[in-house]
């Protein structure tokens, strides 16, 4: 393959895809696969689905741009949607989860008057300079040090490591629901409990970074959702607009004031292309879909239980292999699967949110023939 003059800041696998339709992929040299990895939990309705497509086509026929100075029907029209699904919302859309999260920081220290961040160990939540400095793995940040001071890291559903890690100047408590890049680990619905009453407690504000989770991934439009825990702030990218560039925080009503004009802003945040397809994403999820990510999720964590030990919700999984997880992503996509890795043993899998029954079972009858 040629090389082009493209930044080496990818590892990226010999193959060039040309075209996607559903769970399937085709390269330029005509072979296809199964997409298992939905371009890392971001493709959720599958490609080239017919309702953000749609969406997408005719706003680029009206209007691609206006400055954030103006509205626009498209971005008015996801921000209700998302308030509508998360019970009370505004809205500040972006163009990536590192974005949204770096929303979320500012927005905390302007609300609180404090700049402190409790974060949490084997976290992952952007590359950004502030969104780095809040991800709890050392080998991604100590390249690019001194990064944001005032960060305490705490361990993953160990409320007295919670607790701990607090001090005078937290102003916020940020945190995944389920830990993706740092090898598919769940909170536990007591340790989000204790996460909320630790930030009423410093009054303190708890950030849920949904960038991999939202969105109907893990069975339920939020994953906060089967917790029954509210927080103040949620980030939000990845599956939003299928595949289009956006993100978006949410914050919850009631939260203290934040944001004035002039304090934060994203040039192409909002967009109008992109907000009509996201429109169109959350139209499509519906009960029958998050049903569905439920039913394959289950087929897919009890049949892989057979390979190692298996971690994860809905469609986001993890199962630990006995070699390392790259070599496995390279077997698999020789066998003609697209996978990816999320830590040094761990292969994530996270196909679309359409996925049938019949892909599930092809899908392990390869893991079958690597494994």
């Amino acid at each position: 393959m040629k090389v082009s003059p493209v930044l080496p800041v990818y590892a990226r696998a010999d193959v060039s895809f040309v075209e996607g339709d559903g769970c399937r992929l085709r390269d330029a040299g005509g072979r296809r696969y199964l997409d298992f990895a939905a371009g890392i939990a971001v493709v959720g309705l599958g490609h080239c689905h017919p309702a953000p497509l749609e969406a997408a086509r005719a706003q680029l026929e009206r209007l691609w741009h206006v400055s954030n100075l103006y509205w626009t029907e498209p971005m008015a029209e996801l921000a209700d949607r998302l308030s509508a699904r998360f019970g009370g919302a505004q809205a500040f859309f972006c163009n990536s989860g590192a974005e949204a999260n770096e929303a979320a920081i500012k927005f905390a220290r302007k609300a609180t008057g404090r700049s402190g961040i409790v974060a949490l160990e084997g976290s992952f939540h952007g590359r950004t300079a502030g969104a780095l400095s809040a991800t709890g793995q050392p080998g991604k940040k100590e390249a690019f040090e001194p990064l944001v001071p005032g960060i305490s890291f705490a361990r993953l559903n160990d409320d007295e490591s919670l607790v701990a890690a607090a001090r005078p100047n937290t102003g916020m408590i940020l945190l995944e629901p389920v830990q993706g890049e740092g090898g598919v680990h769940p909170a536990t619905p007591e340790f989000l409990q204790a996460a909320r009453l630790l930030a009423d407690e410093l009054g303190a504000l708890l950030v849920f970074d949904e960038v991999q989770t939202g969105l109907g991934r893990t069975g339920t439009f939020f994953c906060f959702e089967q917790a029954g825990v509210r927080p103040d702030l949620v980030t939000l990218a990845k599956g939003l607009a299928n595949g289009l560039p956006i993100g978006a925080l949410l914050v919850a009503d009631g939260v203290a004031r934040g944001f004035e004009p002039g304090d934060h802003a994203s040039t192409f945040g909002g967009n109008p292309v992109c907000c009509a397809a996201a429109c169109a994403v959350v139209d499509a999820i519906d009960d029958a879909l998050l049903a569905n990510v439920v039913d394959r999720g289950s087929q897919l964590t009890t049949a892989l239980a057979r390979f190692g030990e298996v971690r994860g919700a809905g469609l986001l999984i993890g199962v630990d292999v006995d070699r390392p997880a790259s070599e496995v992503v390279a077997d698999c996509l020789e066998a003609g699967l697209l996978t990816t890795a999320a830590g040094p043993r761990t292969l994530r899998l996270t196909p679309p949110l359409v996925v049938t029954a019949d892909e599930v079972d092809e899908a392990l009858a390869i893991l079958d023939r690597v494994l």
